[in-house]
């Protein structure tokens, strides 16, 4: 946990605080890691 990088109500992106933005831009790096990963290990046939 890491509250130093959304500990901020600034900026903000369409209203939202960072701190919102912020978990849906970690979610998409999730996927995008998740989709990276599962590519590059499936079995090709």
């Amino acid at each position: 946990m890491l509250p130093f990088l959304f500990n901020f109500d600034e900026p903000r992106i369409f209203g939202f605080p960072r701190f919102y933005w912020l978990q849906f831009a970690f979610i998409a790096v999730g996927v995008v890691c998740t989709t990276v990963v599962y590519q590059m290990t499936k079995r090709r046939r």
